[in-house]
Protein backbone atom coordinates (compact mmCIF):
# COMPACT_ATOMS: atom_id res chain seq x y z
CA UNK A 1 0.00 0.00 0.00
CA UNK A 2 1.52 3.39 -1.01
CA UNK A 3 0.11 7.08 -0.19
CA UNK A 4 -0.02 10.06 -2.03
CA UNK A 5 -0.98 13.78 -0.74
CA UNK A 6 -4.21 15.33 -1.62
CA UNK A 7 -2.28 17.85 -3.39
CA UNK A 8 0.22 15.94 -5.82
CA UNK A 9 3.34 16.90 -5.46
CA UNK A 10 4.74 14.94 -2.55
CA UNK A 11 6.13 11.69 -2.89
CA UNK A 12 4.23 8.66 -2.61
CA UNK A 13 5.20 6.96 1.04
CA UNK A 14 4.62 3.55 2.07
CA UNK A 15 2.27 3.10 5.72
CA UNK A 16 5.52 3.30 8.01
CA UNK A 17 6.43 6.70 6.45
CA UNK A 18 3.30 8.11 6.12
CA UNK A 19 2.75 7.60 9.95
CA UNK A 20 5.85 9.42 10.99
CA UNK A 21 5.40 12.15 8.48
CA UNK A 22 1.67 13.16 9.45
CA UNK A 23 1.35 16.19 6.79
CA UNK A 24 2.90 15.93 3.15
CA UNK A 25 5.49 18.02 2.54
CA UNK A 26 3.53 19.84 -0.34
CA UNK A 27 1.05 20.65 2.43
CA UNK A 28 -1.61 18.40 1.54
CA UNK A 29 -2.55 15.58 3.50
CA UNK A 30 -2.08 11.47 2.59
CA UNK A 31 -4.68 9.15 1.32
CA UNK A 32 -4.35 5.34 0.04
CA UNK A 33 -3.45 5.46 -3.67
CA UNK A 34 -6.50 3.29 -3.76
CA UNK A 35 -9.54 1.99 -1.44
CA UNK A 36 -9.26 -1.71 -0.24
CA UNK A 37 -12.30 -3.37 -0.64
CA UNK A 38 -14.10 -6.46 0.78
CA UNK A 39 -16.75 -8.86 -0.59
CA UNK A 40 -19.82 -9.45 1.30
CA UNK A 41 -18.59 -12.71 2.39
CA UNK A 42 -15.21 -11.06 3.45
CA UNK A 43 -17.47 -8.74 5.56
CA UNK A 44 -19.73 -11.46 7.15
CA UNK A 45 -16.35 -13.45 8.21
CA UNK A 46 -15.81 -10.88 10.64
CA UNK A 47 -18.48 -10.98 12.89
CA UNK A 48 -17.88 -12.55 16.21
CA UNK A 49 -14.23 -11.33 16.32
CA UNK A 50 -12.82 -10.03 19.60
CA UNK A 51 -12.11 -6.02 18.75
CA UNK A 52 -8.14 -6.71 18.74
CA UNK A 53 -8.60 -9.41 16.29
CA UNK A 54 -11.37 -7.52 13.83
CA UNK A 55 -9.01 -4.24 14.05
CA UNK A 56 -6.20 -6.01 13.01
CA UNK A 57 -8.38 -7.72 10.03
CA UNK A 58 -9.76 -4.23 9.35
CA UNK A 59 -6.47 -2.25 9.37
CA UNK A 60 -4.00 -5.18 7.03
CA UNK A 61 -4.94 -3.65 3.99
CA UNK A 62 -3.80 -0.24 4.59
CA UNK A 63 -0.19 -1.32 5.94
CA UNK A 64 0.85 -3.05 3.87
CA UNK A 65 4.72 -4.70 4.09
CA UNK A 66 5.12 -2.26 7.23
CA UNK A 67 4.19 -4.94 9.49
CA UNK A 68 3.10 -8.46 9.85
CA UNK A 69 -0.09 -9.90 10.08
CA UNK A 70 1.05 -11.37 14.01
CA UNK A 71 2.74 -8.06 14.39
CA UNK A 72 -0.16 -6.03 14.05
CA UNK A 73 -2.11 -8.45 16.23
CA UNK A 74 0.16 -7.85 19.11
CA UNK A 75 -0.12 -4.02 18.81
CA UNK A 76 -3.72 -3.95 18.30
CA UNK A 77 -3.72 -6.29 21.65
CA UNK A 78 -1.28 -3.52 23.55
CA UNK A 79 -3.37 -0.71 22.29
CA UNK A 80 -6.72 -2.24 23.44
CA UNK A 81 -5.89 -3.72 26.79
CA UNK A 82 -5.62 -0.61 29.25
CA UNK A 83 -9.54 0.52 27.88
CA UNK A 84 -11.99 -0.15 30.81
CA UNK A 85 -14.90 -2.28 28.77
CA UNK A 86 -14.24 -5.86 27.30
CA UNK A 87 -16.06 -5.23 23.69
CA UNK A 88 -13.77 -1.80 23.61
CA UNK A 89 -16.34 0.30 21.71
CA UNK A 90 -19.65 -0.87 22.85
CA UNK A 91 -23.12 -0.52 21.62
CA UNK A 92 -26.03 0.75 23.85
CA UNK A 93 -29.89 0.79 22.61
CA UNK A 94 -31.51 3.86 23.07
CA UNK A 95 -35.34 2.81 21.61
CA UNK A 96 -36.18 0.95 18.42
CA UNK A 97 -34.10 2.96 16.60
CA UNK A 98 -31.29 4.36 17.90
CA UNK A 99 -28.15 3.52 19.36
CA UNK A 100 -25.12 4.48 20.42
CA UNK A 101 -21.47 3.46 20.02
CA UNK A 102 -19.54 3.78 23.30
CA UNK A 103 -16.45 5.57 22.04
CA UNK A 104 -15.09 6.70 25.69
CA UNK A 105 -13.83 3.37 26.99
CA UNK A 106 -10.37 4.24 26.93
CA UNK A 107 -7.82 5.94 29.06
CA UNK A 108 -8.81 9.95 28.90
CA UNK A 109 -12.28 9.07 28.50
CA UNK A 110 -12.69 10.16 24.96
CA UNK A 111 -12.93 8.51 21.09
CA UNK A 112 -9.25 9.92 20.06
CA UNK A 113 -7.83 7.02 22.72
CA UNK A 114 -9.14 4.29 20.24
CA UNK A 115 -6.73 5.77 17.54
CA UNK A 116 -4.08 7.47 19.40
CA UNK A 117 -3.71 4.80 21.88
CA UNK A 118 -2.33 2.78 18.85
CA UNK A 119 -0.38 5.46 17.04
CA UNK A 120 1.62 5.72 20.06
CA UNK A 121 2.90 2.02 19.74
CA UNK A 122 3.33 2.52 16.02
CA UNK A 123 5.56 5.48 16.24
CA UNK A 124 7.61 3.62 18.82
CA UNK A 125 7.80 0.72 16.64
CA UNK A 126 8.76 2.52 13.57
CA UNK A 127 11.41 4.86 15.53
CA UNK A 128 12.91 2.11 16.79
CA UNK A 129 14.36 0.50 13.29
CA UNK A 130 16.29 3.79 12.28
CA UNK A 131 16.76 4.59 15.52
CA UNK A 132 15.90 8.72 15.17
CA UNK A 133 13.71 10.61 16.83
CA UNK A 134 10.10 12.75 16.12
CA UNK A 135 8.85 15.85 17.85
CA UNK A 136 5.44 15.87 17.63
CA UNK A 137 3.61 19.15 16.95
CA UNK A 138 0.18 19.10 18.13
CA UNK A 139 -3.10 21.22 18.31
CA UNK A 140 -6.32 20.05 20.23
CA UNK A 141 -9.72 21.55 20.84
CA UNK A 142 -9.78 19.54 24.57
CA UNK A 143 -9.87 15.23 23.49
CA UNK A 144 -6.83 14.76 21.65
CA UNK A 145 -4.18 16.34 23.38
CA UNK A 146 -4.91 14.37 26.42
CA UNK A 147 -5.26 11.32 24.25
CA UNK A 148 -2.51 11.68 22.22
CA UNK A 149 0.11 12.59 25.79
CA UNK A 150 -1.10 9.68 27.50
CA UNK A 151 -0.16 7.47 24.65
CA UNK A 152 3.31 9.18 24.25
CA UNK A 153 4.29 10.16 27.87
CA UNK A 154 7.41 8.35 28.89
CA UNK A 155 7.81 6.57 25.43
CA UNK A 156 11.73 6.51 24.19
CA UNK A 157 12.39 8.47 21.06
CA UNK A 158 9.12 11.24 21.01
CA UNK A 159 8.29 14.25 22.83
CA UNK A 160 5.36 15.88 22.46
CA UNK A 161 4.32 19.64 22.41
CA UNK A 162 0.13 20.50 22.47
CA UNK A 163 -1.03 23.86 21.57
CA UNK A 164 -4.53 24.29 23.49
CA UNK A 165 -6.68 27.80 22.98
CA UNK A 166 -6.26 29.04 26.63
CA UNK A 167 -9.47 29.23 28.13
CA UNK A 168 -11.78 27.28 25.69
CA UNK A 169 -11.05 23.59 26.74
CA UNK A 170 -12.94 21.86 29.90
CA UNK A 171 -11.48 21.84 33.50
CA UNK A 172 -11.22 17.89 33.14
CA UNK A 173 -9.85 18.41 29.59
CA UNK A 174 -7.37 20.41 30.14
CA UNK A 175 -6.07 18.41 33.81
CA UNK A 176 -5.66 16.07 31.84
CA UNK A 177 -2.92 16.87 29.87
CA UNK A 178 -1.50 19.69 32.07
CA UNK A 179 -0.99 17.40 34.97
CA UNK A 180 1.19 14.85 33.19
CA UNK A 181 4.60 15.67 34.32
CA UNK A 182 6.60 13.11 31.96
CA UNK A 183 9.80 15.24 30.32
CA UNK A 184 8.90 14.46 27.30
CA UNK A 185 5.29 16.38 27.27
CA UNK A 186 5.00 20.14 27.20
CA UNK A 187 2.12 21.50 26.76
CA UNK A 188 1.48 25.01 25.70
CA UNK A 189 -1.71 27.20 26.70
CA UNK A 190 -1.85 29.46 23.68
CA UNK A 191 -3.67 33.17 24.93
CA UNK A 192 -6.35 34.71 22.84
CA UNK A 193 -6.43 31.85 20.09
CA UNK A 194 -9.31 29.56 18.89
CA UNK A 195 -8.36 25.86 17.94
CA UNK A 196 -8.20 26.93 14.40
CA UNK A 197 -5.48 29.64 15.34
CA UNK A 198 -3.69 26.73 17.03
CA UNK A 199 -4.01 24.05 14.24
CA UNK A 200 -2.97 26.76 11.92
CA UNK A 201 0.20 27.19 13.68
CA UNK A 202 0.79 23.63 13.78
CA UNK A 203 0.75 23.31 10.01
CA UNK A 204 3.60 26.41 9.92
CA UNK A 205 6.04 24.53 11.80
CA UNK A 206 5.51 21.46 9.23
CA UNK A 207 6.64 23.88 6.71
CA UNK A 208 9.04 25.73 8.78
CA UNK A 209 12.43 25.11 7.19
CA UNK A 210 14.13 26.45 10.66
CA UNK A 211 12.02 23.79 12.34
CA UNK A 212 12.31 21.08 10.01
CA UNK A 213 16.01 21.57 9.61
CA UNK A 214 16.44 20.66 12.94
CA UNK A 215 13.39 17.96 13.88
CA UNK A 216 11.67 15.46 12.54
CA UNK A 217 8.09 16.93 12.91
CA UNK A 218 5.36 14.26 13.47
CA UNK A 219 1.06 14.78 13.63
CA UNK A 220 -1.13 13.05 16.41
CA UNK A 221 -4.30 15.20 14.97
CA UNK A 222 -5.99 13.67 12.67
CA UNK A 223 -4.21 14.75 9.42
CA UNK A 224 -2.39 11.72 10.12
CA UNK A 225 -3.55 8.57 8.29
CA UNK A 226 -2.65 6.13 10.60
CA UNK A 227 -4.57 7.68 13.02
CA UNK A 228 -7.87 7.86 10.50
CA UNK A 229 -7.42 4.05 9.80
CA UNK A 230 -7.77 3.25 13.63
CA UNK A 231 -10.93 5.06 13.27
CA UNK A 232 -12.49 2.77 10.76
CA UNK A 233 -12.58 -0.05 12.91
CA UNK A 234 -15.84 0.76 14.54
CA UNK A 235 -17.66 1.66 12.14
CA UNK A 236 -17.31 -2.49 11.02
CA UNK A 237 -17.66 -3.07 14.85
CA UNK A 238 -21.26 -1.32 15.20
CA UNK A 239 -22.66 -2.64 11.71
CA UNK A 240 -21.78 -6.18 12.34
CA UNK A 241 -23.22 -6.08 15.55
CA UNK A 242 -26.85 -4.69 13.77
CA UNK A 243 -26.82 -7.01 10.69
CA UNK A 244 -24.36 -6.09 8.40
CA UNK A 245 -23.32 -7.13 5.42
CA UNK A 246 -27.06 -8.00 4.84
CA UNK A 247 -28.55 -4.81 6.57
CA UNK A 248 -27.65 -1.23 6.02
CA UNK A 249 -26.31 0.89 8.71
CA UNK A 250 -26.96 4.61 9.56
CA UNK A 251 -24.49 6.84 11.92
CA UNK A 252 -24.61 10.15 13.00
CA UNK A 253 -21.27 11.74 13.95
CA UNK A 254 -20.34 15.16 16.33
CA UNK A 255 -17.93 16.48 13.85
CA UNK A 256 -15.46 19.41 14.56
CA UNK A 257 -12.32 18.54 12.30
CA UNK A 258 -13.61 15.61 9.76
CA UNK A 259 -11.56 13.13 10.35
CA UNK A 260 -14.23 10.78 12.56
CA UNK A 261 -16.74 11.02 9.88
CA UNK A 262 -14.26 10.73 7.40
CA UNK A 263 -13.37 7.43 8.43
CA UNK A 264 -17.01 6.13 8.01
CA UNK A 265 -16.25 7.23 4.56
CA UNK A 266 -13.64 5.17 4.33
CA UNK A 267 -15.37 1.73 5.43
CA UNK A 268 -18.21 2.64 2.94
CA UNK A 269 -14.93 2.66 0.31
CA UNK A 270 -14.41 -0.71 1.65
CA UNK A 271 -17.52 -2.38 0.93
CA UNK A 272 -19.62 -1.49 4.62
CA UNK A 273 -23.31 -1.24 4.01
CA UNK A 274 -23.06 2.43 4.99
CA UNK A 275 -26.91 3.33 4.51
CA UNK A 276 -26.24 7.71 5.47
CA UNK A 277 -23.66 9.40 7.59
CA UNK A 278 -24.96 12.93 9.42
CA UNK A 279 -22.33 15.55 9.64
CA UNK A 280 -23.68 16.84 13.16
CA UNK A 281 -22.34 20.39 13.64
CA UNK A 282 -22.83 23.06 16.29
CA UNK A 283 -23.44 26.67 15.32
CA UNK A 284 -19.96 26.71 14.28
CA UNK A 285 -21.31 25.12 10.82
CA UNK A 286 -19.26 25.35 7.97
CA UNK A 287 -19.20 21.60 7.44
CA UNK A 288 -23.10 21.93 7.58
CA UNK A 289 -22.89 24.94 5.28
CA UNK A 290 -20.63 23.33 3.50
CA UNK A 291 -22.46 19.93 2.58
CA UNK A 292 -26.40 21.66 2.14
CA UNK A 293 -24.86 24.39 -0.28
CA UNK A 294 -22.07 24.27 -1.26
CA UNK A 295 -20.78 27.51 0.85
CA UNK A 296 -17.27 26.16 2.50
CA UNK A 297 -16.44 29.69 4.24
CA UNK A 298 -15.12 30.33 7.65
CA UNK A 299 -16.65 32.32 10.34
CA UNK A 300 -15.72 33.40 13.60
CA UNK A 301 -15.26 30.90 16.02
CA UNK A 302 -18.20 30.79 18.46
CA UNK A 303 -17.26 29.33 22.07
CA UNK A 304 -20.00 26.40 23.08
CA UNK A 305 -20.62 23.63 25.38
CA UNK A 306 -18.89 21.35 22.71
CA UNK A 307 -15.86 23.11 22.53
CA UNK A 308 -14.40 19.94 20.44
CA UNK A 309 -16.89 20.94 18.02
CA UNK A 310 -15.70 24.98 18.19
CA UNK A 311 -13.81 24.66 15.15
CA UNK A 312 -14.51 26.54 11.10
CA UNK A 313 -11.49 25.10 9.26
CA UNK A 314 -11.71 21.19 9.08
CA UNK A 315 -8.89 19.67 7.55
CA UNK A 316 -9.53 16.63 7.09
CA UNK A 317 -12.24 17.65 4.33
CA UNK A 318 -9.49 18.18 1.95
CA UNK A 319 -9.39 14.37 2.00
CA UNK A 320 -12.96 13.82 0.83
CA UNK A 321 -13.05 16.67 -1.74
CA UNK A 322 -9.96 15.16 -3.04
CA UNK A 323 -11.74 11.84 -3.82
CA UNK A 324 -14.42 13.19 -4.83
CA UNK A 325 -12.99 15.50 -7.44
CA UNK A 326 -11.26 12.90 -9.34
CA UNK A 327 -8.08 12.66 -6.91
CA UNK A 328 -6.70 15.58 -9.01
CA UNK A 329 -3.69 17.07 -6.74
CA UNK A 330 -2.88 20.31 -8.73
CA UNK A 331 -6.90 20.82 -9.03
CA UNK A 332 -6.84 20.47 -5.59
CA UNK A 333 -3.96 22.11 -4.42
CA UNK A 334 -5.33 25.17 -6.24
CA UNK A 335 -8.73 25.20 -4.42
CA UNK A 336 -6.93 25.12 -1.04
CA UNK A 337 -4.98 27.47 -1.80
CA UNK A 338 -8.01 29.85 -2.84
CA UNK A 339 -9.12 29.14 0.71
CA UNK A 340 -6.17 30.08 2.76
CA UNK A 341 -6.17 33.01 1.22
CA UNK A 342 -9.84 34.06 0.97
CA UNK A 343 -10.60 31.69 4.50
CA UNK A 344 -13.97 30.94 1.94
CA UNK A 345 -14.42 28.62 -1.67
CA UNK A 346 -17.32 27.30 -3.52
CA UNK A 347 -17.41 23.20 -4.00
CA UNK A 348 -17.25 22.24 -7.48
CA UNK A 349 -20.77 20.31 -9.11
CA UNK A 350 -18.93 16.84 -8.43
CA UNK A 351 -17.78 17.53 -4.96
CA UNK A 352 -21.26 18.32 -3.96
CA UNK A 353 -23.07 15.26 -6.00
CA UNK A 354 -20.77 13.43 -4.90
CA UNK A 355 -21.18 13.83 -1.19
CA UNK A 356 -24.58 14.26 -0.92
CA UNK A 357 -24.61 10.85 -2.09
CA UNK A 358 -23.41 9.47 0.95
CA UNK A 359 -23.53 13.04 3.69
CA UNK A 360 -26.41 14.43 5.46
CA UNK A 361 -25.69 17.53 7.72
CA UNK A 362 -27.48 19.01 10.77
CA UNK A 363 -26.70 22.22 12.40
CA UNK A 364 -27.42 21.63 16.33
CA UNK A 365 -28.07 24.83 18.98
CA UNK A 366 -28.22 24.96 22.36
CA UNK A 367 -31.46 24.07 22.74
CA UNK A 368 -31.41 20.87 20.38
CA UNK A 369 -28.55 19.64 22.49
CA UNK A 370 -29.55 20.13 25.91
CA UNK A 371 -33.28 18.75 24.40
CA UNK A 372 -31.42 15.32 23.85
CA UNK A 373 -29.84 15.80 26.92
CA UNK A 374 -32.67 15.24 28.57
CA UNK A 375 -34.70 12.47 26.34
CA UNK A 376 -31.90 10.40 26.60
CA UNK A 377 -31.68 10.83 30.56
CA UNK A 378 -35.52 10.78 31.14
CA UNK A 379 -36.69 8.17 28.26
CA UNK A 380 -33.90 6.25 27.75
CA UNK A 381 -33.49 4.93 31.36
CA UNK A 382 -31.08 7.96 33.02
CA UNK A 383 -28.58 7.61 30.04
CA UNK A 384 -25.92 10.62 30.19
CA UNK A 385 -24.30 11.77 27.31
CA UNK A 386 -21.88 14.39 26.96
CA UNK A 387 -22.51 17.78 24.74
CA UNK A 388 -20.95 16.28 21.78
CA UNK A 389 -23.31 12.97 21.82
CA UNK A 390 -25.73 14.79 22.19
CA UNK A 391 -25.28 16.75 19.30
CA UNK A 392 -24.82 13.91 17.15
CA UNK A 393 -28.16 12.56 18.75
CA UNK A 394 -30.26 15.17 18.02
CA UNK A 395 -29.11 15.21 14.32
CA UNK A 396 -30.14 11.95 14.09
CA UNK A 397 -33.64 11.95 15.68
CA UNK A 398 -34.37 14.89 13.25
CA UNK A 399 -33.76 12.98 10.06
CA UNK A 400 -36.78 10.54 8.74
CA UNK A 401 -35.19 7.22 8.41
CA UNK A 402 -36.65 3.92 6.69
CA UNK A 403 -38.05 1.43 9.14
CA UNK A 404 -34.92 -1.52 9.14
CA UNK A 405 -32.64 1.29 9.25
CA UNK A 406 -30.86 1.30 12.58
CA UNK A 407 -29.15 4.60 13.27
CA UNK A 408 -26.22 4.54 15.60
CA UNK A 409 -24.87 7.85 16.97
CA UNK A 410 -21.08 7.70 17.68
CA UNK A 411 -20.83 8.87 21.82
CA UNK A 412 -17.47 10.70 21.50
CA UNK A 413 -16.64 11.32 25.47
CA UNK A 414 -17.63 10.59 28.47
CA UNK A 415 -20.04 12.70 30.37
CA UNK A 416 -18.19 13.85 33.14
CA UNK A 417 -16.05 15.80 30.96
CA UNK A 418 -18.11 18.12 30.71
CA UNK A 419 -19.84 18.28 33.94
CA UNK A 420 -21.26 21.73 33.68
CA UNK A 421 -23.37 21.20 30.79
CA UNK A 422 -24.53 18.08 31.64
CA UNK A 423 -26.29 19.36 35.08
CA UNK A 424 -27.20 22.34 33.59
CA UNK A 425 -29.31 20.41 31.04
CA UNK A 426 -30.49 16.94 32.97
CA UNK A 427 -29.48 18.38 36.81
CA UNK A 428 -27.46 15.16 37.44
CA UNK A 429 -24.00 15.86 37.81
CA UNK A 430 -21.60 13.32 36.51
CA UNK A 431 -18.77 11.97 38.68
CA UNK A 432 -15.27 10.94 36.61
CA UNK A 433 -14.87 6.75 36.62
CA UNK A 434 -12.42 5.53 39.20
CA UNK A 435 -9.86 4.74 36.39
CA UNK A 436 -9.15 8.93 36.13
CA UNK A 437 -8.04 8.96 39.89
CA UNK A 438 -7.01 12.35 41.88
CA UNK A 439 -7.12 14.45 38.36
CA UNK A 440 -7.95 17.47 40.70
CA UNK A 441 -5.82 16.55 43.40
CA UNK A 442 -2.67 16.49 40.96
CA UNK A 443 -0.18 19.65 40.23
CA UNK A 444 -0.38 21.10 36.79
CA UNK A 445 2.21 22.32 34.41
CA UNK A 446 1.87 24.08 31.06
CA UNK A 447 3.91 26.75 29.18
CA UNK A 448 1.42 29.80 28.27
CA UNK A 449 2.72 31.80 25.38
CA UNK A 450 0.73 34.48 23.71
CA UNK A 451 -1.52 33.96 20.32
CA UNK A 452 2.03 34.72 17.96
CA UNK A 453 3.56 32.09 15.77
CA UNK A 454 7.32 33.45 16.25
CA UNK A 455 6.12 32.60 20.19
CA UNK A 456 5.23 29.19 19.61
CA UNK A 457 8.23 28.46 17.10
CA UNK A 458 10.89 29.21 19.13
CA UNK A 459 9.61 27.58 22.41
CA UNK A 460 9.95 24.24 20.30
CA UNK A 461 12.83 25.25 18.77
CA UNK A 462 14.47 25.58 22.60
CA UNK A 463 12.76 22.86 24.46
CA UNK A 464 13.05 20.16 21.55
CA UNK A 465 15.57 17.58 21.57
CA UNK A 466 17.53 18.36 18.05
CA UNK A 467 17.91 15.35 15.79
Amino acid sequence: MRYISTRGRAPALDFAEVTLAGLASDGGLYVPESWPRFTEPEIAALRGLPYTELAARVMQPFVGDSLTPQRLRELTAQAYGRFAHAAVTPLTQLDERHWLLELFHGPTLAFKDVALQLLGLLFEEFLARDQSRLTIVGATSGDTGSAAIDAVAGRERVEIFMLHPAGRVSDVQRRQMTTVLAPNVHNIAVENASFDDCQAMVKRIFADESVTARHRIGAVNSINWARLMAQVVYYFAAALQLGAPERRVAFSVPTGNFGDVFAGYVAAQMGLPVERLVVATNVNDILHRALSEGDYSAGTVIPTAAPSMDIQVSSNFERLLFDLGGRDGAAMAAQMAGFEANKAMRLTAPQLDGARALFASARIDAAGMAGAMRWAWEDCGAEVLDPHTAIGLQAARSREWAEDVPVVTLATAHPAKFRDAVERATGFRPGLPARVGDLFGRAEQCTALPGDYAAVRDFVLQAATPL
